[in-house]
């Protein structure tokens, strides 16, 4: 089953129309490889380096010899495992006439993007990949997407069965084989109990203490393995929004994971009926509704909102300028509540928008509304 990208498809033709170096990121298996096997499917003046296949890694043994004759577009797969050629782009990406643009994907390592920051900076334009959103299934596919996850081999396994399998394999081999090619040294054993325990605490605000007394480590040391999720996409560290200096607001983050998919294996959630039946089912739908707009939304920003005084919004929108809220309800009916009409007045907002999985919209109040998650796929 071939599932249509436009918009990334759209943004990686786009970056590489106008920028020497272009980057697509993501976590590993979300599909980078093939978004770029259809962006350059027909060219003539294509050279492909995968750089897990020996042949590919023999050939770059010397890369400025290699890449430097080359003309039309060079694509580096799997280019964290050589951040030694970093430089050397830099050096081909600032010749004049420039005779090759170059195309490098990445599972998002720390060394990638600190390598990538320091010799290409100002060459270089990142497009994140993740994995399907409901606009690229369709809303008939809201339910398997929401359980599944995102990533492809995932969302498009023949049973529930097979899919809960793949994601438990792949949670184990990012843990076992991607980190140590990251060049990371963690215990897998600590992190997969971290990552179990984040699962436990999605859509929570950040607590480092306790978590790092649970776990039987340090704050630092419960701190370093959050980075390294969420520089590996695996989570998203949502920021507070700091707005009225005369309320007492929340100042640690919020922390969730990305994927639903991977969320309910690390609960072991293998069907719609456990889903629906677990006391985290609306911190679930809440990750998944944001991970759904942020995707579709595109912000310049994104926050969260909380107060001491338990006023609180899931998600602050900046973009051109402008404040935009979101609210997740899985509610048959949302209704307004006192902290919507609190981020109103306090946020200067635009407009709130409240999603829940029913059918129809209906306003709250003035540019307050609500409005069903299957319109965020059209």
């Amino acid at each position: 089953m071939l599932i249509e990208r436009a918009r990334p498809l759209h943004k990686l033709r786009t970056a590489l129309s106008r920028s020497r170096v272009v980057g697509l990121v993501g976590p590993r298996q979300c599909g980078k490889t093939t978004l770029a096997r259809t962006v350059v499917d027909g060219r003539a003046d294509i050279t492909y380096f995968d750089l897990e296949d020996p042949a590919a890694v023999s050939a770059l043994a010397e890369p400025m010899s290699a890449l430097a004759p080359l003309k039309g577009l060079i694509v580096i797969d799997e280019v964290q495992r050589r951040p030694d050629i970093f430089p050397v782009l830099r050096v081909l990406a600032d010749r004049v006439p420039l005779p090759a643009r170059i195309l490098v994907l990445g599972s998002a390592s720390p060394e990638l993007l600190r390598q990538a920051s320091e010799s290409l900076a100002g060459r270089l334009e990142v497009v994140e990949l993740g994995g399907f959103s409901l606009d690229q299934v369709g809303r008939e596919q809201l339910a398997a997407l929401w359980l599944r996850g995102g990533f492809p081999l995932a969302f498009l396994a023949d049973s529930e069965s097979n899919s809960f399998a793949w994601r438990m394999q792949f949670i184990g081999t990012f843990l076992e084989r991607d980190l140590p090619t990251f060049g990371l040294r963690v215990p897998s054993a600590s992190l997969l109990r971290f990552w179990t325990m984040l699962a436990h605490y999605h859509a929570q605000i950040w607590n480092a203490a306790e978590l790092a007394r649970s776990l039987g480590v340090g704050q630092d040391t419960a701190r370093r393995y959050l980075d390294l999720l969420d520089s590996l996409f695996m989570v998203r560290v949502l920021r507070p929004w700091h707005a009225n200096l005369s309320k007492r607001q929340v100042k640690s983050p919020k922390v969730l994971l990305r994927d639903s998919g991977l969320l309910h294996a690390l609960l072991g959630l293998r069907t719609q009926i456990d889903l629906l039946g677990h006391p985290k089912l609306g911190a679930s739908w809440e990750g998944f509704v944001i991970e759904q707009v942020l995707d579709r939304f595109e912000p310049d920003e994104a926050y969260f909102w909380a107060t001491h005084s338990g006023a609180e919004l899931d998600l602050v929108l900046r973009k051109d300028g402008r404040m935009y809220g979101v609210e997740c309800k899985r509610a048959d009916a949302p209704r307004l509540t006192p902290s919507m009409q609190s981020a109103m007045a306090d946020l200067d907002l635009e407009y709130l928008w409240v999603i829940y999985p029913g059918e129809r919209s209906y306003k709250l109040a003035e540019r307050i509304e609500v409005v069903p998650v299957t319109g965020l796929a059209t």
